[in-house]
């Protein structure tokens, strides 16, 4: 869902001034025969005035009120689309009833509150960059943009709620909350996103028939249901632009650092094991051991490459919310290891 959400919001910004050009003032060319003699003053310099182009012109009333239609109609098919393909994908085939909650904070540890944190993050910049290309003030554009993916997720979780197999968690709504503060609060401190959320994630396979059984009815077999579900494969990244904290030092603009974190080991929301409807066990395998990984990778910022080309910066910007893959260094299980590319 994050990934078409990002697609309809985010990418768009507006368009660059044009090339600066210099308008020469050449004197008037005065015939000798006239016997006129063009004199300065001996104190003054001859300055010749240099005309560059200005800022980018402001928008019309009638461009904006065109924008903002054009703006409002993308997120609202992006999110009913997303909220159908969600639909079909996560709730469909399960049962629903009243409206609860529950506390799933000890669950899949907490890879699916990094989630919670990353999609409302990325739907907030998406969101936002939209409101930017429409003319709005400043402001409201980082606020009503910015909070967007905290109003998305939360409608999700209403869904939830109403669901018997899950239902709204305070614990996912406050990652929401986060996720779009840490954009808001970046925006309106540094005008810029220095710290950038991303996401990246490999399909797992093992050795034991079992596991790919279970992770089979677990996560789904296609790719794009592993991608949503499988928290064994995926990765959270908090990547950070170096340039703009040394803004004297050499350091390339599309350089960062990135600060990962993963899991494995998750076959069940708290344990290793399943039971059928009528509480036979069917999965049970306490030998695999569940654990957290962290990580630290060097890393690119594609939206800070400069390119005139519109398409390259709308994919640029798409792509600034996945993790560039290079070597990382992992934490697990109190040892470091070293990953020749990690995804």
């Amino acid at each position: 869902m994050t990934v078409t959400l990002f697609l309809f919001t985010s990418g768009i910004t507006a368009q660059p001034a044009s090339p600066g050009h210099t308008l020469n003032i050449v004197p008037p060319v005065i015939p000798k025969e006239s016997g006129y003699k063009f004199r300065l003053p001996a104190d003054s310099t001859p300055v010749l005035p240099s005309l560059k182009a200005g800022p980018r012109l402001s928008l019309s009333e009638t461009q904006k009120r065109r924008r903002t239609w054009l703006v409002a109609s993308a997120n609202l098919a992006g999110y009913s689309a997303a909220m159908i393909g969600l639909y079909n994908a996560w709730y469909k085939n399960y049962p629903q009833g009243k409206f609860h909650s529950f506390n799933d904070w000890p669950e899949w540890k907490q890879m699916d509150k990094a989630g919670h944190l990353y999609s409302a993050y990325v739907e907030s910049r998406g969101s936002m960059e939209l409101w930017r290309w429409t003319g709005m003030d400043r402001k409201k554009r980082i606020w009503i943009g910015g909070m967007s993916g905290a109003f998305y997720q939360t409608v999700i979780e209403v869904l939830d709620g109403f669901s018997t197999e899950w239902g709204w968690s305070w614990a996912d709504f406050s990652a929401n909350i986060l996720g779009s503060g840490m954009l808001v609060a970046q925006e309106l401190a540094w005008d810029d996103q220095r710290i950038k959320l991303k996401f990246s994630f490999h399909r797992k396979t093992y050795a034991d028939p079992e596991l790919n059984q279970r992770s089979n009815t677990l996560f789904g077999r296609s790719w794009a249901e592993r991608m949503l579900k499988d928290y064994n494969g995926q990765t959270y990244w908090a990547s950070i632009n170096l340039r703009p904290f040394f803004p004297d030092s050499r350091i390339p603009s599309w350089l960062s650092l990135s600060v990962g974190y993963g899991a494995e080991g998750l076959f069940g929301g708290t344990d290793n094991t399943a039971k059928d409807e009528n509480g036979n066990i069917i999965f049970n395998r306490p030998d695999i051991k569940r654990y957290r990984q962290w990580y630290l990778a060097p890393d690119i910022d594609l939206s800070k490459i400069k390119t005139n080309n519109k398409a390259l910066r709308f994919l640029f910007s798409v792509l600034s919310s996945f993790k560039f893959p290079a070597p990382s260094l992992e934490f697990s299980n109190g040892k470091f290891r070293v990953n020749a590319l990690h995804f």
